[in-house]
């Protein structure tokens, strides 16, 4: 019998590291030259900064932070766990892993069989140690549904969504963080190896005018330029919110118990342009946050492409298609949480819907 649990989460990659590495992105930006010495400043940051950055550069405050979060996770994973589902339905970006050059379509259903992962791909890139001390190479098995795959896309095709879909890994990459990086923090402690559930990843491009510009992720101001060469956009959050709709009636004719979740932060301090890519944009995800829990959608369905791109909220485009599928599926918010930071990149959202 059909019954779906919604899911929000992160996939934070600093979550990966050491307690003092997890400011490391904003350590990179005071480096760029290009950004006014009085905004590098801390004696002109907001309190809050100055409270987590204090003498150590964030390292105790990395610790609170590590906490807050592991205990919302914990509780991402008893929800699941007491759901018991047949599958996990996991919206998140292709961060120029996937998709590069050839192609960037604006969603993809990734239907996998089992896939060997190596969680630490993105250390990898960050020059990072990981917090359990194993091998960089250390693997896990990512299972999948490809049946159940090839279903949804084909629903969602049918409705009238142009959504693409794939059989096959890029080689030579290591397998888009958003989704490894899911399976890793639902069972943190065991790295993702004892993770019971087949999962059916579907990209988003989140990073749409910057995917290919800034390979889907942290640029200077010198790189950026006075006049950036842009991509064409991303899906607005509009589509997205049709998509995880379109997602919601496949699953509720499927039989199966499904779990989705909308995999990212919020606003990523590096996307934030207008705040020197010092800070994330506390304010524009508040507002979104507090229009979730008052369970106003009409909020988020008016958000315009632009203004999540001004406020570098890229990635939230994943959450868009939660909200549609819980709209679609009558979903009731039961939990939330909203973990703000200064100097850790990006606020992260929490919440559970049944």
């Amino acid at each position: 019998m059909t019954d779906v649990l919604g899911l929000g989460m992160t996939h934070y990659p600093m979550l990966l590291g050491p307690d003092a590495h997890m400011a490391g992105l904003l350590r990179r930006t005071l480096r760029d030259p290009d950004i006014p010495a009085d905004k590098k400043d801390p004696a002109n940051w907001s309190e809050r900064a100055r409270r987590e950055w204090a003498a150590d550069q964030g390292v105790e405050a990395a610790a609170r932070h590590r906490a807050e979060l592991l205990a919302h996770l914990e509780r991402c994973r008893a929800e699941l766990d007491a759901f018991r589902p047949d599958v996990v339905v996991v919206w998140g970006d292709d961060q120029y892993e996937n998709f590069r050059e050839e192609v960037i379509p604006p969603f993809c259903v990734l239907a996998y069989d089992d896939t060997v992962v190596e969680p630490f791909g993105v250390l990898r890139r960050l020059k990072m140690p990981n917090v359990w001390d194993l091998p960089d190479d250390t693997t896990y098995t990512m299972r999948g549904m490809p049946e159940f795959a090839k279903k949804l896309a084909s629903d969602v095709l049918a409705a009238g969504l142009d959504c693409a879909y794939s059989y096959e890994l890029r080689k030579g990459i290591h397998f888009p963080h958003s989704f490894a990086n899911t399976q890793v923090f639902l069972d943190y402690d065991d790295v993702g190896s004892r993770f019971p559930y087949p999962m059916v990843p579907i990209a988003l491009n989140c990073y749409g005018e910057h995917v290919i510009a800034r390979r889907g992720g942290m640029a200077t101001f010198a790189e950026i330029g006075p006049e950036e060469n842009l991509d064409p956009p991303g899906p607005s959050p509009a589509r997205c919110y049709e998509l995880g709709r379109a997602v919601g009636r496949s699953v509720a004719a499927s039989g199966k118990r499904v779990a989705l979740v909308a995999s990212s932060s919020w606003s990523h301090a590096f996307l934030n342009d207008k705040d020197w890519h010092l800070r994330p944009d506390t304010e524009a995800d508040q507002r979104l946050y507090d229009a979730m829990v008052a369970g106003d959608h009409d909020a988020w369905t008016r958000t315009t492409t632009r203004e999540i791109v001004g406020a570098g909220q890229h990635e939230m485009l994943n959450w868009f298609c939660l909200l549609g599928a819980v709209a679609e599926l009558g979903l009731r918010l039961q939990w939330s949480e909203l973990t703000v930071t200064e100097i850790f990149n990006s606020n992260k959202a929490f919440a559970a819907y049944r």
